[in-house]
């Protein structure tokens, strides 16, 4: 990996522990500790992503070289650099957790390739000060899960971190999977993570709750200074627009996840990216049937904080802490408390037109929030596939009847003989006011179904897939793990080949663990 630039920002210029013991403890006046990775016994490669190695500065010869496996794996430490792990607080579950930080993954070293920085980050690599009660490690099948899920979400167009590799340790883990009293030994896997950093809201929150507000400059200066460049003008005004700026891109990753789906399971705020990024892939889940209620998250199932129709209350509710954290540096409440109030108005109205193109709908009409609410309703009198529903609305030509318009979604029903009666009546009402609509666009047929297949995916990654993965993986059959990357590097195209994977969740995925139960280790 000789092209390799390497640029250790991070902790070249912030305070690092002075202690390089790796013991569990608490670390003040720091930011991160130096920590190398734990000796995998013997590392093998599954996959690796060509796209993400070119976008770092490794060539597609290098992936399969020892070099490779060896530093992606944890055993080898690349020259020049000195691995470590961030220190950071968080909010869980609505609570004050104090201090978190990296447990279970180890930053080994930000590069420069074209201009362009990325922090490449471990995550399963071993014990680190931040570990708590675990040992740092990560299994095959949650490595599986991130691994794919990453750059699943890429290709949907989703901020995200990246996937580099997935490798397997060789060695064995202790995984209690439902945390109820049957733990297990799994196959260890170590994946390595990419993005601009992974500096988070609890990042900010840890200094301010220690009172270590020296630090707490010192750092928002220097992520102003290394991650928004553009942002110039008095100190105060630089912090008022950092907020702004995480608060704008946050508000647009959390469309997309609305937009495609997606329900993150855990948006405690140390899982919350300052770059508006999809962070730490665990408990997340897609979205069946279309319920809001809905969260793959088991520690979650009671309260359901972080349900799918909650995640942008979540998301400004993580905000508010964010606020809170740099109160200390700006000393005024109501120009903060302004970009707050404005989070989930500004959603609402990009939500509008976002659900409105996944009708196919892109002028504005004084009908378009009936037809909304209508249909949100609606798709929750009987289960109906998100996916699957959206992407075959745009086989709907304007000269259809309701019949020929309803015909056409139909395979998006999970209990087809649940659709009658008044659950039927409801659909003719909505399809007949949704025809109407349709024709008022100015668009052809071919050119709004052209446009409504590029908002809505015909290929996501159902809990069921990656579990079918897992199992093939756990069997070392990987092939499967390809045949998914390769599949949702295009999730809007028809693909014809693939056809088997446009369908709705099977019966034997409804309530086994994998696929709608996942807890904090998945």
């Amino acid at each position: 990996m000789k092209n390799l630039k390497i640029n250790n920002r991070f902790t070249a210029e912030l305070p690092a522990d002075p202690d390089l013991t790796n013991e569990i403890r608490q670390v003040k006046n720091t930011l991160f500790s130096y920590v190398n990775p734990t000796q995998p016994s013997n590392p093998k490669l599954i996959h690796a992503s060509e796209e993400v190695a070119e976008l770092v500065g490794i060539s597609k010869d290098e992936i399969q070289s020892e070099e490779f496996l060896n530093v992606f794996s944890g055993k080898e430490i690349l020259p020049e650099t000195k691995p470590y792990a961030m220190c950071y607080a968080g909010h869980q579950f609505g609570n004050w957790a104090g201090q978190l930080g990296d447990g279970r993954a180890i930053n080994l070293t930000e590069v420069e390739n074209n201009n362009r920085f990325y922090t490449l980050q471990l995550k399963g690599a071993g014990k680190t000060p931040y570990s708590r009660t675990a040992d740092g490690l990560a299994v095959l099948r949650s490595s599986i899960r991130e691994y794919l899920c990453a750059e699943a979400m890429h290709y949907l167009g989703v901020p995200t971190t990246r996937s580099l590799s997935l490798v397997l340790s060789g060695d064995q883990v202790l995984r209690d999977i439902l945390y109820n009293g049957n733990p297990a030994y799994e196959k260890g896997a170590v994946v390595c993570r990419v993005a601009p950093s992974f500096i988070r809201f609890g990042s900010y929150e840890m200094l301010t709750a220690r009172n270590e507000l020296k630090n707490l400059k010192q750092f928002v200066e220097f992520t102003i200074k290394h991650y928004f460049p553009e942002i110039t003008g008095e100190p105060k005004e630089q912090y008022l627009k950092f907020f702004q700026k995480v608060a704008d891109t946050t508000r647009e990753m959390i469309l997309h996840w609305q937009r495609v789906g997606f329900v993150h399971g855990v948006m405690n705020t140390d899982n919350m990216s300052i770059h508006g990024i999809t962070i730490d892939y665990g408990p997340y889940g897609w979205l069946e049937n279309y319920d809001p209620d809905w969260t793959p998250n088991t520690t979650d199932s009671q309260n359901r904080r972080y349900r799918f129709g909650n995640q942008p209350h979540v998301a400004q509710w993580n905000l508010f802490q964010l606020a809170n954290a740099i109160y200390p540096l700006i000393n005024e409440a109501e120009p903060l408390e302004k970009i707050l109030d404005t989070f989930i108005t500004d959603f609402e109205k990009d939500y509008k037109t976002m659900f409105l193109s996944k009708l196919g709908i892109f002028t504005s009409s004084e009908a378009d929030d009936k037809i909304i609410k209508g249909l949100e309703e609606i798709l929750q009198l009987s289960e109906t596939d998100m996916t699957i529903f959206f992407r075959n609305l745009s086989k709907i030509k304007k000269d259809d009847s309701v019949e020929q318009a309803f015909e056409k979604i139909e395979y998006a029903f999970y209990i087809p003989e649940e659709i009658k009666e008044n659950i039927l009546d409801a659909w003719q009402k909505w399809f007949t006011v949704y025809l109407k609509r349709l024709n008022a666009e100015e668009l052809s047929d071919d050119e709004r179904s052209e446009k409504m297949n590029q908002i809505n995916p015909k290929y996501v990654l159902r809990n069921y897939m990656a579990q079918l993965a897992i199992d093939a993986a756990d069997k070392e059959d990987y092939s499967l793990v390809d045949e998914l990357f390769q599949l949702l590097k295009n999730p809007y195209d028809e693909q014809p080949e693939s056809e088997k994977w446009f369908a709705k969740r099977p019966d034997w995925a409804r309530t086994k663990v994998g696929c709608s139960m996942l807890s904090c280790s998945s």
